[in-house]
């Protein structure tokens, strides 16, 4: 999950370009490199700093401020009303699934357009790059753009079109316990603040679950073939991959919430996965004014495979010795654990 900011700091740009080079295997290195979590999770605590990251994290220049109005808009005039997802028909399943295949579209196939197509900004603060793949055997269709886009279109889409039916189904019936701002403010503004924090939380398990041998050969490898990522990269998934995704939508079920909690939840996944996958930190409108979009934390993984498997908002790559800070002893670290767990394994199978 990235963080979307205006970049009204020009001056930090040259400072990345002398890390890129340095580093051999970037074109583009952020200038907030070496990496860092979510900053309730910095040691020593410091109660300032966590005030001063969530300040900054929703304010409304940021992609999560986005996402949260999307999730409003969409509320106000396009999910259909409560009385009607009381039984579930095709009529206004239909409309849910048509609204989100169109954002999609609109999202991922308008980076798509401005960093590939048109070439809006050449190679200008793109991580890596090698071009997205053609005529390549491991993808559907043997090109890379076409596979990302079925399985983006069809299956994520669909996915997540049903998550939210069963949702507000579950509304309708009183089976989530629905309030309101007015009900609940405090509680209303505190989950909206918590589900960044437990969306992150969901993700690092179950994807660390996905690298389990079996499920990544039979799931997790689909979305693995994407090594250099674009826009539409981010939902490039094995359907069973897409169910999870978008199942920690289940906190619904047992906490006390709004629509809009569940449709920001969800949007998470659904806008956040183009933009932190689209190959480029930011997207740049002139030369101070620069959109931040992309994940340099994920694209680690897409890398080095076995590394940052959360988000900023978790700390779990950092407990358990995942976590690659982007920076030269970063790589150092995962190499030699990588060494580590192959002497382990020669270890086991002479035993």
């Amino acid at each position: 999950m990235s963080e979307t900011t205006i970049d009204q700091n020009a001056a930090t740009e040259p400072q990345a370009k002398k890390k890129s080079a340095s580093s051999r295997i970037w074109h583009y290195v952020p200038p907030n490199v070496p990496l860092k979590h979510a900053a309730y999770y910095q040691l020593p605590f410091s109660m300032w700093n966590s005030i001063k990251y969530l300040l900054r994290a929703w304010s409304p220049l940021t992609e999560r401020f986005f996402i949260l109005l999307v999730a409003i808009a969409i509320w106000t005039w396009f999910v259909p009303s409560l009385d009607r997802t009381v039984t579930f028909q095709f009529d206004w399943m239909f409309e849910v699934w048509l609204r989100n295949f169109i954002l999609v579209l609109v999202i991922a196939g308008g980076l798509h357009l401005w960093f590939y197509t048109f070439r809006k900004q050449d190679d200008e603060l793109r991580y890596d790059t090698s071009s997205l793949k053609s005529r390549a055997k491991i993808f559907h269709f043997k090109n890379q753009v076409y596979d990302n886009m079925f399985w983006t279109l069809g299956s994520a889409v669909l996915v997540g079109s049903l998550w939210e039916c069963l949702l507000l189904w579950a509304y309708a019936n009183g089976y989530a316990t629905m309030i309101n701002f007015s009900e609940n403010p405090f509680w209303f503004i505190g989950l909206m603040i918590l589900i960044p924090i437990w969306s992150g939380f969901h993700f690092y398990w179950f994807h660390r679950a996905l690298h389990i041998p079996f499920w990544y050969k039979w799931v997790h490898s689909w979305h693995h073939k994407n090594i250099n990522t674009g826009p539409w990269s981010g939902h490039a998934m094995h359907p069973v991959e897409h169910i999870g995704l978008y199942s920690d939508a289940v906190l619904y079920f047992f906490v006390a919430s709004h629509p809009v909690h569940m449709l920001f939840n969800l949007l998470l996944h659904t806008i956040a996965g183009p933009t932190s996958h689209c190959g480029y930190d930011k997207l740049k409108i002139s030369d101070a004014f620069k959109v931040q979009l992309g994940d340099f934390m994920h694209q680690l993984h897409h890398k080095f495979f076995d590394c940052n498997y959360g988000t900023y908002e978790d700390p779990w790559d950092k407990v358990f010795g995942t976590f690659h800070d982007g920076t030269a002893a970063g790589d150092k670290l995962i190499n030699e654990r990588r060494r580590m767990l192959i002497k382990k394994n020669l270890k086991k199978s002479r035993a």
